[in-house]
Order: C-alpha cells, then structure tokens, then sequence
C-alpha cells in the first residue's frame, strides 16, 4: 500500500473513533493482564462475562493469591482451557506479589517471562496499560494487514515488524484498536462486510463482497455472501469441480448409460461395462429395425 494511501485509511480511523478502546473490562493493570492471559483462544464478551464477579473480589496479586486456584476455576470455569489458565495466573501472581510488590512490570521482557504471557499479551497490556505505541498482532490484525496490504506477513511476529515500520507515527497508539476492531466487524474472515467498510475504495482485496461493490474493469466481483471468491493456492485459482468430473482432472469420466442420480452425474449399470455394451447394442438393433420397417418398398 502506497504512503499516501496508508495516511488516508488511519485518518479515515482516526475521524470515525478518535479515542478507540479495547472491549476487554479491568480495572488496573494487573486485571488487565489477567484479563488478556484469560483471552487466548476466547472471546472478550466471554472473559468480561466470567471476570464481572472475580474482579469484584481480586484486583491486585496477593488477593488471587489469597483466593486460591480452586476457587479461581470455579470462576472461569465457561472460559476455554481454564485449568491451564489458572495455574498460570496463581504462578504470575506469585511472581508479581514477590518480585515486583505486587505491581505489573512495564518491561517487555519481564512481561514475557511471566507464566501464560507471550508476545501478544505483552504487547496489548504495554499499549492499554502503559501507553506504550505497540501493535499485538492477533487474528483480526494479520487478515486486515495482509488484505489490506498494509503489512503483509506470514507470521504475526513479520506482520507486526512490518506494522511498525508501515503505520505513521502520530497513528501508532491507537493503530491496534483501529484494525483489530475493523477486523472484529466490518473485515471478518468468511464473509466481509465490505459494502461497509470505511476504506473499501483504498483496498486492493480481489474477493470483495456487497452488491454495490464493482470491480476495476466494471465487473462485479464476488456474490453478497461469497466472502474469498475462488479459493487461491499457491498463487494460482482452484476451479470448482463440475457435476460428474473430478477435482483437478481435465477430463469427465467415461459415460454410460443409465438413470442419473440426484448428483446429476451418470452411473454405469450394476454389470459393468458389459452389461452396457449389451445395452448400446440392443439400442443400435433397435434403430436398425425401425429404419428398415419405415422405408418405401422398392417395386
């Protein structure tokens, strides 16, 4: 994506939510953290909806401490892998309450060294608890950024290098929650809402969807409803197999005679070919006769 282009679409953010937020509910950094080690693999309606009652009772290490794992799983127990997840909150809760009295390091790598808290999470807990201007690539964020081609990548942690270098700088703060949320609702995975999206006319993507959309050359390009349009491998289109042919092969499979089924493709009679054969010439005897009986007697 060119400069120009990259300046225009995080304005157009920036006009429509000048000061956006996560959707994640907390209450100081350390729920935070707790919130966003929960999010792995879970949705954040489904974190906040488990943390309201725990964070009513902890928000601080040594009150989690004091609650105990037991107790800690009976909260999240409707969060996926929560047995994993609560052993890793007791074990950096121990580490905050002895290394750092209790308070949430503002370091990276002491972030990351922290039981259940990978890159990701210390990026998002950096960027909304401490302001720092980092960008975690989740799964919303590397299909935008390769879609859009803002940063495209084959690793989040390559999408995320490439973020850095290709987002303004007076943009950097709020660029996560711009795209993440953009991902979230408008450029979804399987079926893009693009007749809505904000920046539709500075994307480069060839699947784009809606009934208003039109291709370059005039054409419309996709279905409402058909997200990707004909699925790509290796740079190259797959065509969709025809009734009666195989996947990837370039001819139909031999014909024979009989009832077709629901599929629409013929099937060769119970004997085989030779019973087919039998058939045909039948057939053929047939036409034979019915010609001999038609034509004019000759005097």
């Amino acid at each position: 994506m060119k400069k120009a282009d990259i300046e225009e679409l995080f304005a157009r953010f920036a006009a429509r939510s000048p000061a956006p937020r996560g959707e994640l509910e907390y209450i100081n950094p350390y729920t935070l953290l707790v919130a966003v080690v929960l999010s792995a693999q879970a949705t954040d309606k489904g974190v906040n909806k488990a943390t309201r009652e725990l964070f009513a009772k902890v928000d601080r290490p040594q009150a989690m401490l004091a609650l105990g794992e037991a107790a800690l799983r009976r909260h999240i127990q409707t969060i996926g892998l929560y047995n994993s997840k609560a052993k890793n909150i007791i074990r950096l809760s121990e580490i905050l309450a002895r290394q750092y009295g209790g308070k949430v390091p503002t370091d990276r790598d002491a972030l990351e060294a922290l039981p259940g808290v990978g890159r990701k999470t210390a990026n998002v807990v950096l960027n909304i608890a401490f302001g720092e201007p980092t960008i975690a690539v989740d799964t919303h964020i590397f299909r935008v950024a390769n879609r859009l081609g803002l940063a495209r990548g084959k690793t989040p942690l390559a999408v995320e290098k490439a973020l850095e270098k290709a987002v303004p700088e007076a943009y950097r703060q709020h660029a996560h929650h711009w795209l993440i949320l953009h991902g979230r609702y408008i450029c979804t995975a399987r079926k893009p809402r693009c007749e809505e999206c904000l920046v539709r006319d500075l994307c480069p993507y060839d699947a784009k969807t809606g009934a208003a959309l039109v291709a370059r050359d005039g054409a419309r390009i996709g279905k409402p409803g058909k997200a990707d349009g004909p699925a790509k491998a290796d740079g190259k289109t797959r065509q969709k197999a025809k009734p009666g042919r195989a996947p990837g092969r370039g001819k139909s499979p031999p014909k024979a005679d009989g009832e077709r089924p629901a599929g629409g493709a013929k099937t060769r009679p119970a004997g085989g070919a030779k019973a087919g054969a039998k058939v045909r010439a039948k057939v053929r005897a047939k036409v034979r006769t019915n010609a001999q009986n038609k034509a004019p007697a000759s005097n």
